[in-house]
């Protein structure tokens, strides 16, 4: 039946058996008796379980806010199931929240849950996403199926919404945990008939589908699938209906036939297939489940001669060529042999220019493309130029893949125009046809060069792991003998990034990674957002920028009346923490090294490094003041001054600053409200400093400032009193 592993023999009886005999053959062939025999055939399919460690999520704010899981899809895999597991942490019940998970096939998806822009000529393809509440989540998994899905890589990615940018202390807001884990379910096929080029192979469908695939070898222009004699045991018609191709997401270019008529024959041509891979081709019967349908399947394949602009060169230039005594019977196409038994390989024209590229890996997701003889690619009018882009490293995919054509505006005078298409897994050929840059399963970008438009860009963030071609032909529409004997010079600048632009002034290209897989992502800053830190919507001025830098500096400079407070009346250790305080609160705060600076950069908002040094200060004043009030035999202060004029207002001022710390500060404000915050602390801490504890001379009671206002009198007992 053609499946793999059969011999020459049984092929060689199908090509010279007659279509209608190897029909009724098949068609007598009894269908399966029992349900026993049924659950035989679906023994062909065998299930797989794959999962990864749960991760809680994050609010998203940029995309390292986002949780990725990688997964790979086994090869001929034809149900692929997702089961997403939401739960929360223990404590305190979680809210109820959507959460937004993202599927992609070959790369991480690019999501945008902002809306915010992109940097120009930016491709900007929306991802394939389920929204879904907590709640529903936590009644029912939920599930997400695709049949015939695409081997290979697949990424799963999942966010919390963007928060509401209001920065709360740890402790005193309730915090939840929300942990997500996906799960992957796969049934694959077991039983997979190889359709071989121009071998017909003879098929029998009863009430399962039949599996069948074909490899399509490197520069194959055009793929045609053909069903001849389709015959029905109990129905007229041709009840079959052809999926070719896997299933892909966000967008899914799978194609699928359905045939309806015996006498004509169904066929299916698909432009460009992808080259180097298994076309996955699925047989389903639309008739009854006791009623066979028999049909002889046929491929062809339409082969593409290249031509290799540098190879003739690179044999010239070789310092070896002494050495290779096969050189000289070399051909100078390397493809001048077939590609099968297709239709056009063996000594026809050749369709294409080539021109070997060399990929230079330069760092971490970093990598430069370049044409072998220079950086400019020829381009004619009869045939396409094409690069091949090798990003199926399986890294590649975490960064942004950008390409930069420029021509001289005196080669492209006039009509003359220069049309370019960039294509994953198979390159666009059609260019006298069509320009929609479409292949078999993918649509590509289109560019173009003019005397008017010498310069063309095309960024791809998280280009999806294949072989890319950028494919280039020269047009004249309006004199086509114009361009008969014309030839452009076309520079190419081909480069995969981890970031654009390395995220521009207002941004941070970070290194995020999930096990081994690493991938790229822009923190901005400064109210700039966007992929590449571009949209400047909610950005803040330069003016902005230095008022809240001075703001959050010199508003610590209030400090310097506790400590001026503190050195008057001797209380040296005290000035030397409100002393550290102010310093290491400017932009000299890397240089701290008390440990609260220390915890503090670890975890800014914790609750424990502001109460911690809070409640052991308040422990010493109330075990202090506890001590002098035993001491006097009477309650410390004893003059209303003291309380209306010094302890209220630092305590007034203590807790307005610990409520906008705690309550009031968001990612906007935060500039105006933490140099609040700086002022109200250094202003408490000046209300609430003590006196001086000792005094050579007595002071009198027309002090200005009240919060000095001390009765002292020459009996040393008495020296502590303060009114």
């Amino acid at each position: 039946m053609g499946r793999a592993g059969t011999g020459g023999a049984a092929r060689a009886a199908a090509v010279a058996g007659p279509p209608l005999l190897l029909l009724l053959l098949l068609l007598t062939r009894s269908p399966p008796a029992t349900a026993g025999e049924h659950r035989k055939s679906v023994v062909g399919l065998v299930s797989e379980h794959f999962s990864q460690a749960p991760q809680k999520l994050s609010s998203y704010s940029w995309y390292g806010s986002i949780r990725l899981f990688h997964f790979r899809v086994p090869p001929d895999t034809v149900l692929l199931r997702w089961l997403l597991h939401v739960s929360w942490g223990s404590g305190t019940p979680c809210t109820d929240v959507e959460i937004t998970v993202h599927f992609r096939h070959g790369a991480p998806p690019v999501v945008n849950p902002m809306g915010t822009s992109f940097p120009n000529n930016t491709i900007q393809q929306p991802s394939f996403q389920v929204r879904a509440l907590l709640s529903s989540m936590l009644l029912d998994n939920t599930s997400v199926n695709v049949s015939h899905p695409a081997p290979g890589d697949w990424f799963v990615a999942a966010h919390l919404p963007p928060s509401s940018q209001k920065i709360e202390v740890q402790g005193f807001a309730p915090t939840c945990a929300y942990v997500f884990q996906p799960d992957m379910l796969v049934m694959r096929a077991m039983e997979v008939s190889i359709l071989e080029p121009d071998v017909p192979l003879p098929q029998t469908l009863l009430s399962h589908p039949n599996y069948l695939k074909i490899f399509v070898p490197e520069y194959t222009q055009e793929l045609l699938l053909e069903l001849q004699g389709c015959v029905s045991s109990g129905s007229l018609g041709c009840p079959v209906r052809l999926t070719v191709g896997g299933a892909t997401l966000p967008s899914n270019f799978q194609k699928v036939l359905t045939c309806t008529d015996p006498t004509l024959s169904c066929r299916l041509l698909l432009p460009s297939p992808p080259w180097g891979r298994w076309l996955q081709v699925t047989a389903e019967s639309l008739a009854g489940p006791q009623v066979s349908v028999a049909f002889i399947a046929q491929a062809v394949l339409t082969a593409c001669r290249p031509w290799s602009m540098t190879f003739q060169r690179l044999l010239r230039n070789s310092p070896n060529q002494s050495h290779d005594t096969s050189v000289g019977q070399l051909s100078p196409g390397p493809a001048h042999q077939g590609l099968g038994r297709s239709s056009g390989v063996g000594g026809g024209a050749f369709c294409l220019l080539s021109f070997p590229v060399m990929r230079e890996d330069i760092d971490t997701v970093s990598v430069r493309f370049q044409p072998m003889d220079g950086i400019s690619v020829l381009v004619r009018s009869d045939a396409p130029s094409l690069l091949r882009l090798r990003l199926d490293t399986g890294m590649d995919s975490g960064g942004s893949l950008t390409i930069t054509l420029r021509v001289n505006k005196t080669e492209v005078s006039g009509d003359t125009l220069v049309v370019a298409c960039v294509n994953a897994a198979s390159a666009f050929l059609s260019f006298n046809t069509s320009l929609n840059c479409t292949t078999a399963f993918f649509q590509g970008y289109p560019l173009s060069l003019r005397a008017s438009s010498p310069v063309a860009n095309l960024i791809i963030p998280y280009p999806e792991t294949s072989s890319w071609y950028l494919s280039l032909q020269l047009l004249c529409p309006e004199s086509p003998g114009v361009c008969e004997q014309a030839m452009v010079h076309v520079e190419t600048v081909l480069y995969l990034v981890p970031c654009l632009n390395d995220c521009g002034p207002y941004g941070q290209c970070l290194l995020l990674r999930r096990y081994s897989y690493l991938y790229a992502g822009c923190s901005c800053k400064a109210g700039w957002r966007g992929w590449s830190c571009t949209d400047n919507s909610t950005a803040q001025t330069v003016a902005q920028q230095k008022v809240a830098a001075l703001l959050l500096t010199l508003s610590n400079l209030m400090f310097l009346v506790p400590i001026m407070l503190s050195v008057q009346r001797a209380f040296l250790v005290e000035a030397s923490v409100y002393f550290y305080t102010m310093f290491f609160s400017t932009v000299l705060f890397l240089l701290g090294t008390l440990v609260i600076a220390m915890s503090l950069q670890l975890d800014r908002r914790g609750i424990w490094n502001m109460m911690g040094p809070c409640l052991f200060a308040f422990m010493i004043m109330a075990f202090m003041w506890v001590q002098r009030c035993r001491h006097r035999h009477q309650c410390y202060p004893t003059s209303w001054q003291r309380w209306a004029f010094c302890l209220l207002p630092g305590i007034s001022m203590a807790s307005m600053g610990v409520a906008i710390y705690t309550s009031m500060m968001t990612s906007d404000n935060y500039y105006y409200t933490h140099s609040i915050w700086h002022i109200l602390l250094a202003g408490s801490a000046a209300f609430l400093l003590p006196p001086r504890e000792e005094q050579t001379e007595p002071w009198t009671c027309s002090q200005k400032f009240p919060c000095h206002y001390q009765i002292c009198k020459n009996n040393q007992d008495e020296l502590y009193t303060v009114t």
